[in-house]
């Protein structure tokens, strides 16, 4: 028999100063309020209540049962109530775990949260590998193109386009690629990950006859998107990147991008997250700003912006 409903039938026939009053609180019948006292006696082995009649008192044993059993339903009653607000109100550790370019593209979206939701501390891990969510206890990942996990749902952003980007600098220097062979005759910044042991060296372009992959090189390997940004950004070469990475830049002219129509392929950043059930209020919100943000800008369309 269950020790917590045995308990609190046993604490509401004291406070009814009966059986029948206790059992009319609890909504039950009679018969199982007494089997639950029963059964507290008989585990203990001892004599809780004392019974005639008219009325019902506690023995001293059960007195001192009494005021514990008062004190453990009313933590059992605050655990309930505290998990009921984490989840209706968004508050607590947010764990969130992203791909190393990701960090930058929400720290907006970041820190507008931060402002809505102050009880919130989020917890950001970038990492080259997707985490386990459920055995290491995250909360929630964004990624760029994620690959589907059997035990996560999956819950698109956000679509982009990749982009092929240089200095007006280098541009002005190097001249200026008019067909993605022209790529192996220019420097470019490759994005290697010593952990996946992949290098950026190779990529798959789209042209009239159909798909095609072109070899470049580059005297700057790095797994850091702030060192890859940045070589660009200094006249280095060509980086091949997600969109989101550079939009600023793109935006300022800072970075202008080249052969936009041989990459047509569309990518997406995700979400994803271990339950579709009782979704924490932290994580139903967080993801909610994250999606309007991404709305609001159409990196699509700036991937493609050439002068």
């Amino acid at each position: 028999m269950d020790r917590v409903s045995s308990m609190l039938s046993f604490v509401k026939v004291v406070e009814q100063g009966g059986f029948s009053s206790a059992a009319r609180q609890l909504n039950l019948a009679t018969s199982v309020v007494t089997s639950h006292v029963k059964s507290l006696e008989e585990r203990l082995g001892v004599r809780l209540l004392n019974r005639t009649t008219r009325n019902v008192s506690l023995t001293e044993a059960g007195r001192e049962y009494y005021e514990r059993c008062v004190q453990i339903l009313s933590e059992i009653e605050n655990a309930e109530e505290a998990a009921q607000v984490l989840q209706s109100k968004p508050r607590g550790i947010l764990r969130l775990n992203t791909s190393p370019g990701i960090p930058a593209v929400i720290a907006p979206s970041i820190a507008e949260y931060n402002d809505l939701y102050p009880d919130v501390t989020i917890r950001l891990t970038a990492t080259s590998r997707m985490l386990d969510l459920v055995e290491e206890g995250y909360d929630l990942a964004i990624w760029y193109a994620a690959t589907a996990v059997s035990n996560l749902i999956v819950r698109r952003l956000a679509s982009y386009r990749m982009v092929i980007c240089a200095s007006p600098q280098y541009l002005a220097k190097h001249g200026r690629p008019k067909h993605p062979a022209d790529l192996a005759k220019h420097n470019s910044v490759i994005f290697y990950d010593a952990t996946l042991a992949k290098e950026g060296k190779e990529w798959t372009f789209t042209g009239s006859k159909g798909d095609f992959q072109v070899r470049f090189s580059g005297n700057l390997q790095t797994n850091s998107p702030i060192a890859f940004r940045a070589a660009a950004l200094h006249g280095q070469g060509f980086i091949i990147t997600p969109a989101p990475i550079v939009i600023d830049e793109l935006k300022s002219g800072a970075l202008v991008a080249v052969l936009g129509e041989f990459l047509p392929k569309q990518f997406s950043i995700d979400a994803l997250y271990p339950h579709r059930e009782h979704l924490p209020a932290k994580v139903r919100t967080f993801i909610d700003v994250l999606a309007k943000n991404f709305r609001q800008t159409d990196w699509d369309a700036i991937a493609r912006e050439e002068e």
